[in-house]
């Protein structure tokens, strides 16, 4: 949002530039890591592959524009392109002290230093949140499924949580009460996201194998015996 031009050099000439190396070096299949972000203000749930995309923020105009490049060079080129729209990855290692920190590290990390979570709105937008090893199995099967060269697939869970809930659910798992803080709602985000995955089942054999609950178990597992990352919670709180 702060830097649309460099936003858009990093994600949409960034692949044009792996488009380019993947058809010069005779690749045979591209796997695009698209976003739930190109559905932007359509109001229609669950989102399903073919309903008009509207993308709201400069980086879901830029991950549509790669999406687009994609199913040129299969045209063009015969190049064989996936692209794979994420919806709100989440698990270990997702950096809480970045800017652009994803929700769940950025909850967790300030319960376990005993802080109340920000929230940027009323906490009642959803999000169809999916744990990271679900999407690497999406991008395993995409790699070698039949007739799926120039499609796009969603990738989630198919179910959304509300903020308000998965503060309620991490407090829950993490054995705090803490209240979360609300904030005027940012520019650009969302209000709901909840995906249709029954293309994704039925081409690439893909069902999400971890559940929001269990996903999150283990996340906060993972960030609570990561001495670094817990030294550096305990030395901010």
């Amino acid at each position: 949002m702060q830097d649309p031009l460099t936003s858009t050099a990093s994600n949409v000439i960034g692949t044009l530039n792996v488009l380019l190396a993947a058809r010069d070096a005779e690749v045979r299949r591209v796997v695009y890591a698209s976003s739930s972000s190109v559905y932007g203000s359509n109001p229609t749930l669950p989102k399903s592959e073919d309903m008009t995309t509207l993308p709201i923020s400069p980086y879901a105009v830029a991950k549509l524009a790669g999406e687009g490049y994609c199913r040129s060079f299969g045209v063009v080129y015969g190049l064989e392109a996936v692209a794979i729209r994420y919806f709100n990855v989440f698990g270990p290692r997702q950096d809480p002290r970045s800017m652009y920190a994803a929700v769940i590290p950025n909850f967790i990390s300030a319960l376990l230093a005993s802080e109340s979570p920000i929230i940027f709105g009323d906490g009642e937008q959803s999000r169809d949140f999916t744990y990271v090893d679900n999407v690497i199995d999406a991008n395993l099967l995409a790699m070698d499924a039949d007739s799926v060269a120039g499609h796009v697939y969603n990738v989630a869970c198919g179910e959304s949580a509300t903020l308000n809930e998965l503060v309620a659910s991490l407090n829950e798992i993490i054995g705090t009460s803490h209240k979360p803080v609300y904030r005027a709602p940012r520019s650009g985000d969302v209000k709901h996201s909840l995906a249709d995955i029954s293309r994704a089942r039925a081409d690439l054999g893909y069902k999400p194998t971890v559940s929001f609950r269990e996903g999150l178990e283990r996340t906060v597992e993972a960030i609570r015996e990561d001495p670094a990352q817990h030294l550096d919670l305990m030395s901010n709180a």
